[in-house]
């Protein structure tokens, strides 16, 4: 399907992080005396709003909607059911969306995948409701309905500390692990059962009526969980791109300074 293109592009993505990490850029000591404001800088990225305490204002790569995951925090208040699916349809209806569904849509065009849809741009409207719908069913039984019903916790914590491998390992097992309301760790209900019966609604309903059975059910299911565990994989690890990001950028104006430093008086 269209998604798992773009999981391998993530995963390859992770592969370039985890070298990065393992090699820092060779000239932080000269360019790093602003430091403490950026480290109190993106330990804020995520920020806090007043309007929704407990949830994120942060974007993965600046775009895609990043709201419940939050990094650096320590105790944070549970969030309540009306908090929940506020967050849920933010992320949900978010302006993003839209080109996001399109180009997932244009992939399963291109793939001809689930051909009942057919070709063309009618083809293409079909696909790209059931990229929103699908999305958008998942996103509020994994996020707010069952989170709601079992009391579960939908943000991510971000680990941030140990290896490449154990922060990765760390963000699988939040498909598996999640953090209740009262702060206990629990099978993660709310991902496997969730998306197990988003993926049945959605196939039973508006899908052709040719995938309509059990086996094409499991593998949106099973593509449902996949795009997930990347997707969090990709979220530990975001706030380190960010950093590498404004490094890259903070030494080209640097190396300019005309860009940073204004000119001398005449003498």
């Amino acid at each position: 399907m269209a998604r798992s293109a773009f999981c391998l592009a993530l995963a390859n993505l992770l592969l370039l992080t985890s070298a990065a990490q393992q090699a820092p850029l060779p000239d932080t000591p000269a360019v790093q005396k602003p430091e403490p404001a950026d480290k109190s800088k993106s330990a804020q990225d995520p920020k806090l709003p007043d309007k929704n305490p407990g949830t994120s204002n942060d974007r993965l790569f600046y775009a895609l909607p990043n709201f419940l995951t939050l990094e650096n925090t320590g105790q944070v208040p549970p969030l309540t059911v009306g908090q929940k699916f506020k967050v849920v349809t933010r992320g949900s209806f978010d302006y993003i969306q839209i080109p996001w569904y399109g180009f997932l849509a244009g992939i399963s065009q291109a793939e001809n995948s689930e051909p009942g849809y057919g070709q063309g741009a009618q083809g293409y409207g079909k696909r790209f409701g059931a990229y929103f719908a699908d999305g958008t069913i998942e996103n509020y039984f994994t996020g707010a309905i069952f989170p709601s019903l079992l009391r579960h916790d939908p943000r991510f914590f971000q680990s941030g500390q140990g290896t490449f491998w154990h922060r990765s390992g760390y963000a699988v097992s939040r498909i598996f692990v999640t953090r209740t309301d009262s702060g206990r760790e629990q099978f993660n209900y709310s991902e496997i059962v969730g998306s197990a019966l988003s993926a049945a609604i959605s196939t039973y309903s508006y899908h052709p009526r040719g995938d309509r059975n059990l086996p094409n059910t499991a593998s949106v299911w099973g593509t449902q969980v996949g795009y997930d565990t990347i997707t969090i994989v990709v979220k530990e690890f975001w706030p380190d791109i960010r950093r590498k990001i404004r490094k890259k950028r903070s030494p080209s104006a640097e190396s300019n300074p005309q860009l940073t430093h204004a000119p001398a008086p005449a003498q």
